[in-house]
């Protein structure tokens, strides 16, 4: 009985003397955390979708309570949570600029050449890496095959008719349609214009056209008729500048080739 007893006594005596080590060692060893880490935390949505341009809202909320982010930088909250994390940091959120996502090509089943039938896994990924880079003739065209789609967790982007199509209020230009896209086709840009270049073929001429119906062939037609010199034709296709852009749409109407929406 007396060993039984003694056992005892000296488990508890064992354990005393761990947890006394271990809250010692907490206190000497913990990581202080700012407090307006935390609460900047609570106010992201928590997606970690990366759109910030962050590892994810861990990382953003560290970054934005250091002073390193802006406290508008999270796209999927939008004007809303900008203000709940102004409030916190104690500073004016500036007027964020809704910007969504768009696809910089109109080479739909109707429109766009074939190169060849590409019966293989229905993956952009695995298309892009094919002579090429996909049966359809223009080798900068947005293959369809979904890849994006899979990749947008908003539900905002779909394939209609061979070609990827955002929706513009689903859109919260997160970027993950524009990481997954191996053609590179997709940017973001502001939330409401009405004029777009839905093309990214980098070939002129005969060679484009005969790749789409609608491509851009650098004619150059939109950059000289163009009242603000907000659009110009760079690396063989046509370029608009927002910031410059007041959406008059005389670039649309001079397109002899329509690729610009």
């Amino acid at each position: 009985m007396e060993i039984i007893i003694s056992s005892v006594i000296l488990l508890a005596a064992i354990a005393l003397i761990i947890g006394i080590f271990l809250g010692v060692s907490s206190e000497i060893f913990k990581v202080e955390v700012d407090e307006k880490v935390l609460k900047v935390r609570a106010c992201l949505p928590g997606n970690n979708c990366g759109g910030c341009g962050y590892a994810g809202c861990d990382a953003l909320a560290s970054a934005i309570a250091k002073g390193e982010a802006s406290v508008n930088q999270c796209p999927v909250g939008g004007e809303a949570v900008a203000k709940r994390i102004s409030e916190v940091m104690g500073v004016t959120a500036d007027a964020m600029d809704k910007r969504v996502a768009f696809v910089h090509c109109d080479g739909t089943c109707v429109n766009a050449s074939k190169a060849y039938e590409y019966n293989g896994e229905k993956d952009c990924r695995i298309a892009a890496s094919l002579p090429n880079a996909g049966e359809k003739a223009c080798a900068n065209a947005c293959l369809g095959y979904g890849t994006c789609v899979k990749a947008c967790e908003f539900d905002a982007i779909h394939i209609i008719d061979g070609v990827a199509v955002v929706d513009e209020e689903k859109c919260v230009a997160c970027k993950s349609c524009i990481n997954a896209c191996p053609m590179k086709v997709i940017e973001l840009v502001p939330y409401g214009k009405k004029h777009k270049v839905k093309c990214s073929n980098k070939e002129k001429g005969k060679t484009a056209m005969n790749a789409c119906k609608v491509s851009c062939i650098a004619c150059g037609m939109c950059e000289k008729n163009c009242p603000k010199n907000a659009i110009k034709v760079t690396n063989n296709v046509a370029v608009i500048n927002y910031k410059d852009c007041d959406d008059c749409g005389t670039c649309a109407e001079k397109c002899p080739r329509k690729s610009i929406s």
